[in-house]
């Protein structure tokens, strides 16, 4: 059975120790509690094995007070499923990551498929002997997902995905609590928890991957919307005569400069002869047996070695990323835009063009002081964010 503070304060307090080390004069100075009753309140979390002694604290003018911390016996799983990838990870209370495996999936082989090999993973890390006892397990994954039951909703780039039930299979695979959200929300959880955006209660999170999507964070929650797809911005439209999606419409901005997209053009430019940098990556790619496929890592390759046709290809994705953003802030008025994902990977070069159309065509009043910056946690950002999301369903009372 999963381990649960017994009120509010007692979730408060978990929520603050799992930030760090804290003296029990510190946890007093923030929960405004009386010293009898956070006594009362800390005794009990420790008697339910939440929390633990953790030493002695610097002295504050008198007696030194002790140190608490998260038990050290907490365990959360995170699962990250991409579109050609399932990222696994086993966190301790504080979500410090203890172990991490990464394992090549196609997310269009279905859920069976594709949570057996995200399941072996963690049975593999698992077996290491660093989670007996699991209390929680958070999952991401790359399409719309309703929140209040558990699964995917007529999932874009998931066929076989639509309702089937992510949450209660692996509840009931791995007996502990779990919880399913779309992959941006989380990698926006894992930016606020210790990432770029830990100071910062309002922002947007966007992820430029195989799809595009936008992670939206106000007053320190994730606002996901009345039936769960808030922030799927890679299908607002950005022409009416431009190629089709992979929603069935035409002019999406992911048509334009999702991964497949990216691709597509990256191809084209190198069959044509028009960028040699992108030709002779293609030829590369072909010798090894690799299908003829250019990727967002090869774009950006060429774009620094100065190929005018791979610089054009970033910069036009980051002017149109920016012309849908540039409402969204004008919008939302957000303290923070973060960029994540693969194509994020492009850097700088992409970041100075969304820059540049946001600022120019939002309004000043919210652009004033907004920064606009890559995400900080890289690869790890999806995990840790699956694991904040399972511990806050845990601490929460």
């Amino acid at each position: 059975m999963a381990l649960r503070p017994e009120n509010a304060h007692q979730a408060r307090l978990l929520h603050l120790l799992q930030d760090g080390l804290r003296s029990r004069a510190e946890l007093g100075d923030v929960v405004e509690l009386s010293r009898s009753k956070l006594a009362v309140e800390m005794g009990r979390l420790t008697e339910l094995g939440l929390i633990e002694e953790a030493g002695l604290a610097a002295s504050r003018g008198g007696r030194r007070a002790g140190v608490l911390r998260l038990s050290q016996r907490l365990r959360f799983a995170a699962i990250d499923i991409g579109a050609t990838s399932v990222d696994v990870a086993i966190t301790g209370g504080d979500l410090e990551i203890l172990a991490h495996a990464a394992e090549p999936c196609d997310v269009r082989d279905g859920p069976d498929a594709v949570l057996s090999v995200a399941l072996e993973a963690l049975g593999k890390l698992r077996s290491r002997g660093i989670a007996t006892e699991l209390h929680g397990v958070g999952v991401g994954v790359p399409g719309p997902v309703s929140f209040r039951d558990g699964f995917p909703v007529a999932p874009p780039i998931m066929p076989g995905w639509d309702r089937y039930p992510v949450r209660d299979v692996l509840a009931q695979q791995l007996g502990c609590p779990a919880l399913i959200d779309n992959d941006v929300n989380i990698m926006a959880l894992g930016e606020m928890h210790a990432g770029v955006a830990k100071t910062v209660d309002d922002f947007l999170l966007v992820k430029i991957g195989t799809g595009i999507g936008c992670g939206i964070v106000v007053d320190g929650e994730i606002y996901r919307g009345v039936s769960g797809c808030a922030g799927d911005i890679g299908h607002i439209r950005v022409n009416d005569d431009g190629p089709t999606c992979s929603c069935g419409n035409a002019g999406c901005l992911e048509a334009y400069f999702g991964g497949a997209a990216l691709a597509r053009q990256a191809k084209e430019a190198a069959r044509s002869g028009a960028s040699g940098h992108l030709a002779e990556r293609l030829a590369q790619a072909e010798r090894l047996a690799q299908a003829g496929r250019l990727t967002a890592e090869d774009v950006g390759v060429a774009a620094a070695a100065g190929d005018a046709v791979a610089i054009a290809i970033i910069r036009d994705g980051g002017r149109r990323v920016g012309q849908v953003l540039a409402g969204l802030v004008s919008f939302f008025n957000p303290g923070l835009v973060v960029i994540a994902g693969g194509l994020a990977g492009l850097g700088h070069l992409l970041l100075a063009e969304i820059r540049s159309v946001v600022y120019r065509r939002s309004l000043p009043l919210a652009t004033g002081n907004l920064p606009i910056t890559l995400a900080e946690l890289g690869d790890t950002c999806g995990v840790v964010g699956a694991a904040k999301l399972i511990s806050s369903h845990v601490f929460s009372h």
